[in-house]
């Protein structure tokens, strides 16, 4: 099959493209239903980016149980969710959770996963601290050692809720939570400063991998962390700066009902 985006030149060309859809799309009103919108709930950032990793970590299978998972774990967490999980104790939250059941996580992961946060906050002070400790730069090898340490708080057992990029997976849901912290827009909050932009990665699922590959942003057959990068690379020739900018904007196209595919793809026929 034929690219969309065929060749360089078309690359860059393709820009405006992507600043328009974005123009259109990239707002607040399109974000719901997203596990994304509970972050907009809380104005300090220690506790915004606990729901992150909370929300982002529980972002698989069908957005409305997702929303009602992430819905139960916060209402347990308080109005001040970094504070209480820096205090409670494990048997508080196995009460508060008992029955909980997320697809592949039932309420023993989802206690161990707290409590590793519980002990990412007193020992590191924030999420955004323990992440800087491995960032040089590599946003990839920094997820890596994020994601080791991060187990190493304590959370051996929730390897699914935090997957290692070492295994060669995507890590689509710890890419879309570093985007939702470090960008500011009208649909990323942000809330990390010492990040840029630019070292994002694209948070790839199979829906956007179908949407780049027939672009022709990826050559490859598999939605893992190597098209991921791929992705991004090519991104990063459009946008240098902020390469993930298009990502909400584009994946719109498809998941909601009013906006198919073959509208979001027809937008290249004017530079034809």
């Amino acid at each position: 099959m034929l690219s969309i985006i065929d060749g360089e030149k078309a690359l860059a060309n393709s820009r405006l493209i992507f600043e328009s859809i974005y123009a259109d799309y990239n707002k607040r009103a399109y974000v719901s239903p997203d596990p994304l919108q509970f972050l907009y709930d809380y104005e300090k950032i220690r506790d915004r980016e606990v729901v992150g990793l909370i929300a982002s970590s529980l972002a698989y299978g069908r957005v409305a149980q997702i929303l009602k998972s992430v819905n139960r774990v916060l209402e347990c967490l308080g109005a001040e969710p970094a504070e209480y999980l820096k205090n409670v104790e494990k048997k508080d939250l196995e009460e508060k959770l008992e029955g909980f059941v997320h697809r592949f996580t039932d309420s023993s992961d989802m206690v161990d996963f707290l409590c590793c946060m519980g002990n990412v906050l007193n020992t590191y002070g924030s999420v955004e601290n323990l992440f800087l400790s491995h960032y040089k730069r590599d946003t990839w090898q920094a997820m890596q050692g994020f994601t080791r340490s991060f187990l190493d708080c304590g959370g051996r057992g929730t390897t699914f809720l935090m997957p290692d990029p070492s295994k060669g997976s995507a890590c689509k849901r710890l890419a879309l939570y570093l985007r939702w912290m470090v960008r500011t827009d009208d649909v990323d909050p942000g809330g990390w400063k010492m990040i840029d932009p630019e070292a994002l990665l694209i948070p790839l699922d199979t829906h956007m991998f179908n949407i780049c590959t027939t672009l022709g942003l990826c050559s490859r057959k598999s939605a893992d962390g190597r098209s991921a990068i791929e992705i991004t690379e090519a991104f990063k020739r459009v946008c240098p700066e902020d390469p993930v900018r298009y990502d909400f904007a584009l994946t719109r196209f498809g998941i909601r009902s009013d906006m198919t595919l073959e509208e979001l793809f027809l937008n290249w026929d004017r530079i034809k």
